[in-house]
């Protein structure tokens, strides 16, 4: 038995006999001890379990979370609501309270002081909640630069980009109060500023194809000066900006680039995507694009950025740099992974929602989605033999079994295999085990012959735990 290599991560090439290699909710784990069974093994996917809901209908989806004084708010539909904890004795209890109404039915930017959370919606109305009231920003030179888009927080100060290439601040710790004489522009190249990104104390502004760098000097006036930073990369998709692990990540690329998936760290930006990234990101209109967003989150070991277009979900492993997909079955059509939002709070990962105004818990200890089943399968790399035939009398998937548990009782892992990389056979199943049923193999006999070369994939959907550990065949 040869030990094959299972997929490293999301590598579907667009000649897809090239590599048709992919990881839908599975991620790549590389076993930090030596002496494993195999280093590179796959996880599954983290599900999704309901903490509360602001109301089960399309009109009440997420559009933009964020922790304020330890508490979770949402702005779901038209209104903002925390989410707030009981506790009696060790029993939690969870119930989504109404704040007040939000403008609009787009995407929201979230920021916050000690003392106030500032929503932003990119027509340039602000609103200012202060544990107590939410209210609308009147200042009128809130305005006075342009309509502001986004909100981020730096050294005291609420900072906004404008829809007239400049980005402004607010007095210190005062979200209510601006000052039409307090803003900046991006002078080395005065294109149009998408977005701020906020770093290791640095803010940036993102062009539509550079990025300038600015630092606090203090003093008098505006306070902050351009630190001599300028890099030609830029981003039209406002909301894939995000900042993660000291870097910030984007969606963009520079002067008739083509767009890629880009981390700013070090002083530099370097291209994260791969090329398969980067054809299916060429092959998006610009809308798909512009309506990117990003989230980030740790969980289990795992540092994940992600980025969802209208029809899928990319995430960025930053402990591997490895690419993986999600996908949720109940969107299966349109491929993408029903998360609008995540934030950490209450020692959990909580999740906004795209279908409804349900919170989720999101945890590897929870096996599907809302009580759905998770779609989890990888394809591996074509196998040949010098262009030679070949046969494949036995196949093994080593994988943790018995994993059954009272609801799924006998789950199963679905095999099949395809000589061309566009089309695959009929699944053929083999159990993973019944609970406690430790000892049981999945293998395949007589899978065939093949004249060039042959790829696999595995699917598992039950509600299990899925942990695959090495693939062998003879």
């Amino acid at each position: 038995m040869a030990l094959l290599p299972l997929p490293t991560g999301f590598y579907e090439d667009k000649s897809k006999p090239i590599s048709v290699q992919n990881c839908v909710n599975f991620y790549l784990n590389l076993v930090q001890t030596e002496g494993a069974l195999n280093r590179a093994t796959l996880y599954g996917a983290h599900g999704l379990s309901q903490l509360a809901t602001s109301g089960a209908t399309a009109e009440q989806i997420n559009r933009g979370a964020h922790v304020f004084g330890n508490v979770p708010y949402y702005v779901n539909g038209s209104s903002l609501y925390s989410l707030d904890r009981t506790l009696v004795g060790s029993t939690e209890t969870f119930a989504m309270t109404e704040v007040g109404t939000i403008s609009g039915s787009g995407r929201v930017s979230m920021a916050s002081n000690e003392s106030q959370l500032m929503i932003l919606v990119p027509d340039g109305n602000g609103y200012i909640y202060d544990g107590t009231t939410l209210s609308t920003i009147t200042d009128s030179d809130f305005t006075a630069s342009g309509n502001p888009q986004l909100v981020y927080f730096i050294d005291g100060y609420f900072a906004c980009n404008t829809d007239e290439k400049k980005w402004i601040i607010s007095a210190l710790n005062d979200g209510t109060n601006w000052n039409a004489l307090q803003f900046g522009s991006a002078e080395s190249d005065p294109d149009a500023i998408t977005a701020l990104a906020v770093v290791n104390n640095r803010i940036f502004a993102v062009g539509t194809q550079t990025c300038e760098g600015f630092e606090n000097i203090g003093g008098f006036g505006f306070p902050f000066q351009r630190e001599g930073t300028f890099l030609d990369k830029g981003t039209s998709a406002p909301f894939s900006v995000i900042s993660s692990n000291r870097a910030f990540f984007m969606v963009g690329g520079g002067e008739f680039e083509t767009p890629a998936i880009w981390m700013f760290k070090d002083n530099d930006f370097q291209k994260i995507s791969t090329t398969p990234i980067d054809d299916l990101l060429a092959s998006f209109s610009d809308t798909e694009i512009i309506n990117c967003f990003a989230y980030s989150y740790s969980q289990a070991g795992a540092y994940f950025v992600g980025f969802t277009f209208p029809s899928i979900t990319l995430e960025y492993n930053m402990i591997n740099n490895k690419w993986n997909e999600r996908s949720s079955y109940a969107s299966e059509s349109e491929g993408k992974w029903r998360v609008n939002s995540v934030v950490r709070a209450y020692n959990r990962v909580l999740c906004g929602d795209s279908a409804d105004g349900r919170v989720g818990e999101l945890s590897p200890d929870t096996y599907g989605e809302y009580g759905e089943d998770i779609h989890s399968y990888f394809t591996t790399q074509p196998f040949s033999k010098d262009s030679d035939p070949l046969t494949v009398p036995r196949l093994e998937l080593t994988m943790e079994a018995g994993v059954g548990n009272s609801t799924v009782t006998d789950p199963k892992v679905g095999f099949s295999n395809s000589r061309d990389s566009q089309t695959f056979n009929y699944e053929r199943v083999r159990p993973i085990g019944k609970e406690g049923e430790y000892d049981r193999r999945a293998v395949w006999f007589q899978n065939g012959r093949f004249s060039r070369y042959v790829s696999f994939r595995f699917r598992i959907t039950d509600q299990v735990k899925k942990v695959v550990i090495k693939l062998e065949a003879k």
